[in-house]
């Protein structure tokens, strides 16, 4: 059984980079992490929300959405899915194009978790006052395929600590591949570790300041990680984080004896 600390830390992130998987084995793989022992860990499986009418259930599902386009595509997004066998649509999470009236946010009114990709650029104090004002959660980038997609630790933990101090709950999307921050031995690029990012954001929330954090998210020992972390009580601060392969955190939280085998 997976303990209570990790249910639901995964979005099964399949279709996207870098694994790509076809919509329909990602579907059949969802649906047997679903049916196993380990089915507490996966959270839904995220879907471009121009592709929901291509999804073929054969049984009801849980759906996280995403919107590239912005905040104007989600009501159609949901009428959509809403017509599609078996969807059942628990989050969007929603960029916001450059260009976009912030205001546009304010229409997002459904009842679901809201998460709204905070922008790295000027943009993004304002579209975080607009996320904390109509009671969203954010989502950080930690990632992509080049190396100015990747924040280091001091803007990563600039970020932890502010949702932290406004109680926005976050979750990240791409980059977060391993247990440990560590390097990527096939690109070469820096990457965060989900333990990392967690036990940052449990900190934040107890008072550390951003110094603090960024020593959090620096440590690569992973066993180092996987002790602090098995001395936390109580709920998680961190919501979630965007894989494409739900077996690589599954396997390393086994090794770290996180979590029993499967």
């Amino acid at each position: 059984m997976i303990p209570p600390l990790f249910r639901r830390l995964c979005d099964d992130a399949a279709v996207f980079p870098p694994g790509n998987a076809p919509l329909d084995v990602a579907v059949q793989q969802h649906l047997e992490y679903r049916a196993s022992t380990f089915a507490d860990l996966v959270g839904p499986l995220v879907v471009p929300m121009n592709r929901v009418t291509e999804l073929d259930l054969g049984a009801r599902m849980e759906v996280m959405l995403t919107a590239p386009a912005g905040p104007a595509s989600v009501e159609a997004g949901l009428r959509a899915a809403d017509r599609t066998a078996g969807v059942t649509v628990v989050a969007i999470e929603v960029s916001v194009p450059d260009g976009t009236n912030i205001d546009a946010l304010r229409s997002i009114t459904q009842d679901i978790e809201i998460y709204v990709e905070l922008p790295r650029d000027s943009r993004r104090d304002a579209i975080f006052d607009a996320v904390d004002e109509f009671g969203y959660r954010a989502t950080f980038r930690t990632g992509g395929t080049t190396a100015d997609l990747h924040p280091n630790e001091q803007e990563l933990a600039a970020s932890i600590y502010e949702a932290a101090q406004r109680e926005v709950h976050f979750k990240t999307t791409a980059g977060v591949h391993r247990a440990a921050r560590s390097t990527n031995l096939d690109n070469g690029l820096e990457q965060h570790g989900f333990l990392n990012v967690l036990l940052a954001a449990q900190a934040a929330h107890s008072g550390a300041r951003v110094g603090e954090l960024e020593k959090i998210l620096a440590i690569r020992d992973a066993d180092v990680l996987a002790g602090l972390v098995a001395g936390i009580e109580g709920q998680r601060a961190f919501a979630s984080f965007g894989t494409c392969s739900i077996r690589e955190p599954l396997d390393e939280l086994v090794r770290l004896g996180l979590a029993p085998s499967q």
